[in-house]
């Protein structure tokens, strides 16, 4: 139905930055939402932030001001800047898309890409 791959993660820095991208291809025109979900390990995976079909944003708190997630709509692709990164960003990083399949909201996730935060 809806494909995602991630591209983007890497290791930087504390203070530094890196942008996320997610390519979503399929039945795109049946997207409700997108989000990115980070995991570390033995942590449950957790959002992040999250932008609708209509271009609303929410995020968590502990990356309110730092993160800004956003979508291209001609390139149908959600991105997520990270910037001043903590430590405790670090994690797998996966995008998350909310899809009407048949009426019904679905959940299609990408294969994650690693975002470590280290000096």
């Amino acid at each position: 139905q809806v494909q995602l791959v991630e591209s983007g993660g890497g290791l930087v820095q504390p203070g530094g930055s890196l942008r996320l991208s997610c390519a979503a291809s399929g039945s795109i025109f049946s997207i409700y939402a997108m989000g990115w979900y980070r995991q570390a390990p033995g942590k449950q995976r957790a959002l992040v932030a999250s932008i609708t079909s209509g271009g609303t944003a929410s995020y968590v708190d502990s990356v309110k001001g730092r993160f800004t997630i956003s979508r291209d709509n001609a390139k149908n692709t959600v991105y997520l800047q990270m910037n001043s990164l903590k430590p405790e960003d670090a994690g797998v990083h996966y995008c998350h898309a909310g899809v009407f399949v048949g009426g019904l909201l679905r959940d299609y996730w990408g294969q994650g890409t690693q975002v470590t935060v280290s000096s």
